[in-house]
């Protein structure tokens, strides 16, 4: 069996094979760190980790690089609205992040740089495509000759007669064409900014990924992914970037996931229904939303409904149900019983797993793989007698595929002394003015189903649902 993967470069799919055997570089386009990641930032984050599971499933060695834009117009906006450093910022964002995408399941990366840490690097591979002809210095200013790179608009299948129409010089701009973009840009008055042989200022946003694919990665990467979004711009900028740099083909297989909507309007800040991941986690539980975003092809665009995710909510402890019931039957049953073509058929199943998967990462399929299970395994607890290894080999099963999604099957519970210890740390982190811990605490056990109530009594607690 191979993994075929569809190639945003071709509009293919295409099989893979990695540059060296058994070894993957995969590089995953981060937020810009001035928020709360919302929904949509959310979507990218859920589908590559999976991706990246399945592949260390195949046995893969995997080297998974995920980027965070730590400073940019944004983020200095913002910092400024807050009257604060931009990096102290940042950094608040950056931990809120991790607990965002931890909640959903979702691993750390192999390496998250930081666009601040990589400051020299960026400035030197600027002066590589200065030097080549391939940018220029305009008034403190460094752009791009997008012209000059002959394979402009292959990712995003445009030519640059169509880009060009419609293209303007924005007020301030001093481009000797209007398709040129910025690599570097002149510090204004009160910026944050560092040195550089144009004077003082900051990067453009697409030179980043740039650098810091090449820095963790190689001049080629095996996997360059990110939303939809991210196209056209942005990833057509990083190929002109890398390729005129590093002489080399900059990524070999790109991925992008589809959009997603609200009630079927596209998200937006104007619209008001703009959903933080922050938010949303503390009325649905962190599980059935990634299991949620798996139920529909990556590529496809996704609803986000209260009726749909509910369903999701439903389906999903399905599973859980039939999981729970063969590991309550295993604990009173015997070895003495024929397992007969039972394990048959949940091979079977893995394989039907393994080749929707192999199928451009055809997760919506794969869940089918799991409710099927799930059905068999019900069908096979109506039996008065069970086989111990049949029992054993769903439930081995159930997990292996579900943690390739990066679903739990077993819910993590608190003993009530753990509760009582993270309350008083709870009360403490307060008294300290520790905020951040404090609701860093109070987000870890509601999302475990612990409800809080601070009282003048004192904070009280109960035990209820994840979606209350």
């Amino acid at each position: 069996m191979a993994i075929k993967i569809f190639n945003t470069l071709s509009r293919e799919k295409e099989v893979f094979v990695p540059m060296e055997e058994g070894k993957v570089k995969m590089y995953v386009c981060g937020p810009t760190v001035y928020n709360y990641i919302h929904i949509g930032n959310a979507r990218p984050v859920i589908v590559y980790d999976t991706v990246r599971r399945y592949l260390q499933y195949r046995g893969y060695d995997v080297t998974y690089v995920s980027n965070f834009t730590d400073v940019d117009d944004k983020i200095i906006k913002a910092a400024n609205e807050l009257g604060e450093e931009v990096s102290t910022l940042t950094e608040r964002f950056i931990n809120a992040y991790f607990e965002d995408v931890t909640a959903l399941g979702c691993k750390k990366a192999d390496a998250h740089p930081r666009v601040m840490d990589h400051m020299q690097d960026i400035i030197e591979f600027i002066k590589v495509l200065v030097d080549k002809g391939y940018a220029y210095e305009s008034q403190g200013d460094v752009y791009y000759r997008t012209r000059k790179f002959n394979g402009y608009g292959k990712l995003s299948h445009q030519s640059i007669d169509d880009l060009k129409v419609g293209a303007r010089i924005e007020a301030g701009e001093k481009k000797e064409d209007a398709l040129d973009f910025a690599l570097w840009k002149a510090a204004k008055p009160g910026e944050i900014s560092w040195d550089s042989p144009w004077g003082a200022g900051r990067p453009g946003w697409h030179i980043e990924c740039s650098v810091m694919a090449r820095e963790h990665l190689g001049d080629t990467i095996d996997i360059h992914a990110g939303g939809q979004d991210l196209t056209f711009p942005h990833h057509e900028n990083e190929i002109a970037q890398s390729e005129a740099h590093n002489d080399k083909t900059f990524a070999r297989y790109w991925m992008h996931n589809g959009y997603i909507n609200i009630d079927n309007e596209k998200m937006s800040k104007s619209l008001g229904n703009f959903v933080l991941v922050n938010d949303i986690r503390k009325k649905i539980d962190p599980q059935v939303l990634r299991f949620f975003m798996l139920s529909v092809h990556y590529r496809h665009p996704i609803n986000f409904a209260k009726d749909l995710v509910d369903a999701a909510a439903t389906s999903f402890e399905r599973i859980k149900t039939a999981y729970a019931n063969v590991a309550h039957r295993l604990t009173a049953t015997t070895d003495v019983v024929p397992a007969g073509d039972w394990l048959t058929q949940i091979a079977q199943q893995q394989e039907a797993f393994e080749l929707a998967m192999d199928d451009d990462f055809n997760t919506a399929n794969a869940i089918s793989v799991l409710f099927e299970l799930a059905r068999l395994a019900n069908v096979y607890l109506q039996e008065d007698n069970t086989s111990k290894e049949v029992l054993e080999k769903f439930l081995a099963v159930l997990e292996k595929l579900s943690d390739v999604l990066g679903l739990v099957l077993v819910e993590e519970t608190l003993l009530d002394e753990e509760v009582e210890q993270l309350i008083q740390e709870r009360i403490d982190a307060r008294k300290n003015k520790d905020f951040a811990r404090s609701d860093e605490i109070r987000d870890l056990l509601q999302a475990k189903g612990i409800i809080l109530e601070d009282t003048r009594q004192g904070t009280r607690w109960k035990r209820g649902s994840l979606s209350e």
